[in-house]
């Protein structure tokens, strides 16, 4: 009978693609993994992985072993986990990815109610915007949006996606009078670049009413690759930004920058929380998902991140 570590070894090192991402993930060291997958191997009297000095990849036996045992792997695990949860509440390292700002602002304030609920989960949060691995890189869940749904992976909105243009009343009141999309091509935009691909998206603007479809043709006067830093500059009445209600909705409610164009949006999709699509969820990250749902309900940021 194969012990489960060596199969989880196996998992690991199969979902990440290699030994060392495997045994950052299971605490072990590399080397350690290997033992543990050639044991396997040798056991089972088949080859799971092609090795080469800068790869790690499965044989067709390797494929057909990875489908019939990586979920049932996932289950033992979870049940585990959730048996030997402290005193019979969640407990473990909660892994969570979110952006930066969204993080800061709408998901760290919640974190001590959180603990006091939930005192035996140690949170290990990553605040980063970026799309990660979500199973690769050993992540119980992530929050963000805009792309498209990974194989294995759920999500549960959280709130629209929406992007609004924005600017200072200053500049406002000092340059060219903005009445529909096409006059937006007489002013400087602060454009954001995208941190993985370093492009600037072409969004399109939709009217709330449901009166069509407008381009932003913005003079690109400048980019940047944060939200953030856009809004700064927009606030020294250098030009026009377009950013996501979830970070503008600060500078809104202090009169700071005012929206543009404001019966105009971008409809992004939704942000949501991911998570592994299993049948037996960690309780940690189960709580996880239904305290940040509850609070947002509470809070109504729902609505606050609608442009419409």
């Amino acid at each position: 009978m194969e012990t489960l570590n060596s199969i989880e070894c196996f998992v690991r090192s199969a979902e990440a693609g290699s030994f060392a991402a495997a045994a950052r993930h299971l605490g072990l060291t590399p080397a350690a993994v290997g033992k543990n997958v050639a044991r396997l191997e040798g056991n089972l009297g088949v080859r799971l992985f092609q090795r080469s000095t800068r790869s790690l990849s499965l044989t067709e036996a390797g494929e057909r072993f990875l489908a019939e045992v990586s979920g049932g792997l996932g289950s033992i695990r979870n049940a585990i986990a959730n048996l030997a949860s402290a005193g019979g509440q969640p407990s473990g390292t909660l892994k969570v990815s979110m952006g930066l700002v969204f993080g800061r602002d709408y998901i760290l304030p919640l974190l001590g109610d959180f603990l006091a609920r939930y005192p035996a989960i140690r949170p290990d949060w990553h605040f980063d915007n970026r799309q990660v691995e979500l199973i690769a890189e050993g992540f119980d869940a992530a929050i963000g949006g805009g792309f498209e749904l990974p194989p294995g992976v759920v999500a549960r909105k959280l709130s629209p996606a929406h992007l609004v243009l924005l600017a200072t009343p200053a500049y406002l009141d000092t340059h060219t009078p903005i009445r529909n999309p096409e006059d937006l091509a007489q002013h400087d935009g602060i454009r954001i670049r995208s941190p993985q691909t370093g492009r600037v998206r072409p969004w399109a603007l939709t009217h709330r009413q449901g009166k069509g479809q407008a381009s932003i043709e913005l003079r690109e006067r400048m980019y940047m690759s944060d939200p953030e830093a856009a809004c700064y500059a927009a606030l020294q009445d250098l030009g026009i930004t377009l950013v996501s209600m979830q970070h503008a909705v600060p500078w809104l409610d202090s009169g700071r920058l005012q929206r543009v164009l404001p019966d105009w949006y971008v409809d992004a999709g939704s942000t949501s929380l991911y998570y592994p699509a299993q049948k037996l969820l960690p309780a940690k990250t189960r709580c996880f998902v239904e305290f940040v749902l509850e609070r947002f309900r509470a809070q109504g940021l729902e609505q606050r991140f609608s442009a419409r």
